[in-house]
């Protein structure tokens, strides 16, 4: 355990290792960290770190070598070009298999012009946004890497792929990693350029709009799928990799007779708070060290039998409009690689059901409560929104379209609005201070996930109602962030090799 100016400084580090395991130095000996965590649970907080020693030099990962070129002989469609499907596309390549990547959206250098748009004019591209483009709704989202999904595949191994196309190595010994969104960009489209260096394809401005299916056996069984602007992709299997915004597959998979079902999804509100209040509750000191990050925050409780959470915490971040057609509102966070804003905000959310309807109606509501013609957002200071009670004026904050007063009872149903109120009070006991009219709430968060799930085999991982249809990642149900949408695209590209 270390002050973060310890832990900051490699020498110290390595002679603070030795003492530990009592070796006395020389020049032959390696000193490596492999893990690095903050324990603020004391009135100074210290860095804790797990540290190995060999007399070995280590062996930097080369996952890039694992990739093969690909053979045309076998060809995987590959709906979506966000995690689950770039990382199933780099797993068809360890097994030599052609991917043929189409996502509805721009190459993520273009795409970062209509987000531009839409952060500035208002001006929502139905399919190049915060959620739909090159690298999916995560690029531009901090590009948080944490996940509890060990069982579902290798994460160390997403981890040293995503080092290998640019990231920073930090992420592979960061207790909470991340690659913030300013460097994310860059990542993705190395990723594109390995998929196209080993044989694969990408497409972009590729709408899907039809799956073509023929009767094999008595069995509908998909052989590739329709553009809207008529052109056609055959290929020997189909990942349905489209992330949890798209609504139109879903209404697709529908009339096609593939099975869908409505499951549960979280609705609430991205709450915003000055960075430094957050720092003073975590840390216990202000200003806070200038070697320790901007500190974050993970809270949850039970209210009423529902659960309430914190969802995508951005400290150091910015508010960002996160609709993807006109007449919505959605907000979202992200943070830059260093986390410097002025403002922390995360996602605040309740569990509910009511699958696609109830997600549009909370957000079309939330447009109409404003103006109904810009991207302003609905807004209520924190205790003012516990107390139910109309802001008078509202603090200064990171969301460039700008926010209103609005009360969020004339936006949120009135159980998700009754159950935050219980929560806000509970995460003040936990978080002495949280509870404060510097912070302010904004409406909607409402794609936290998919609110629907693509059935599929659970040995297999087909769908359970078309042969060579695999649904993945998270529009399917079956991932909730970056790393486990890229395990969970790693996971149906290994399922289908081992059937071929």
């Amino acid at each position: 355990m270390l002050s973060p100016l310890q832990a900051s400084d490699a020498a110290y580090v390595r002679v603070a290792a030795l003492q530990e395991a009592g070796i006395a130095d020389s020049p032959g000996l390696h000193v490596r960290i492999l893990k690095r965590s903050i324990d603020g649970r004391a009135r100074s907080p210290r860095i804790r770190l797990r540290v190995h020693v060999s007399t070995h030099p280590p062996e930097d990962p080369k996952p890039l070598t694992t990739l093969r070129h690909a053979n045309s002989n076998k060809r995987v469609i590959i709906v979506g070009a966000g995690p689950a499907g770039y990382f199933a596309a780099l797993e068809l390549l360890r097994q030599g298999i052609m991917p043929i990547v189409l996502d509805r959206g721009k190459d993520v250098r273009s795409r970062r012009r209509d987000l531009r748009l839409l952060q500035q004019e208002g001006i929502v591209n139905p399919n190049s946004n915060y959620c739909f483009g090159e690298g999916g709704a995560g690029t531009y989202s901090d590009g948080k890497l944490y996940t509890r999904a060990q069982k579902r595949g290798n994460v160390r191994d997403v981890l040293e792929l995503l080092v290998a196309h640019g990231a920073s190595a930090d992420i592979l010994v960061d207790a909470h990693p991340h690659v913030g969104s300013n460097k994310l960009w860059l990542v993705v489209q190395r990723i594109r350029e390995s998929i196209l260096e080993h044989g694969g394809s990408v497409h972009f401005d590729a709408n899907v709009n039809a799956f073509l299916v023929s009767q094999q056996r008595g069995q509908p069984t998909i052989k590739g799928v329709g553009l809207l602007d008529g052109r056609e992709f055959l290929g020997d299997a189909v990942i349905l990799a489209t992330g949890h915004s798209a609504r139109d597959i879903f209404t697709l998979c529908a009339d096609s007779g593939v099975s869908i079902e409505e499951k549960s999804f979280a609705l609430g509100v991205r709450v915003e708070h000055p960075q430094a209040l957050i720092d003073e509750i975590q840390y216990h000191q202000s200003p806070r060290d200038l070697h320790l990050p901007a500190a974050s925050y993970g809270l949850t409780c039970q209210s009423n039998g529902r659960g309430v959470f914190s969802f995508c915490m951005c400290p150091g971040g910015i508010i960002v409009p996160a609709a993807t057609a006109p007449g919505e509102i959605v907000v979202n966070g992200m943070s830059m690689s260093r986390r410097d804003s002025l403002y922390a905000n995360s996602g605040v959310v309740v569990e509910v059901t009511g699958g696609v309807a109830l997600q549009r109606s909370v957000e079309q509501r939330a447009f109409a409560s404003v103006d109904g013609h810009t991207q302003r957002a609905p807004a209520q200071r924190l205790v003012d929104f516990v107390n139910q009670k109309q802001s008078i004026n509202l603090p200064s904050t990171s969301y460039i379209p700008g926010v209103a007063s609005v009360e969020m009872d004339a936006v949120l149903p009135f159980d998700v609005a009754s159950r935050l109120r219980d929560a806000f009070r509970q995460f003040d006991k936990k978080m002495r201070g949280y509870l404060t009219n510097e912070a302010i709430v904004v409406a909607t968060e409402s794609r936290t996930s998919s609110p629907i799930r693509i059935p599929r085999d659970s040995q297999t991982l087909q769908s359970t109602s078309m042969v060579g249809l695999y649904p993945c990642g998270e529009g399917a149900g079956y991932a909730g962030g970056i790393m486990s949408a890229a395990l969970d695209g790693q996971r149906v590209a290994r399922a289908i090799g081992e059937q071929w």
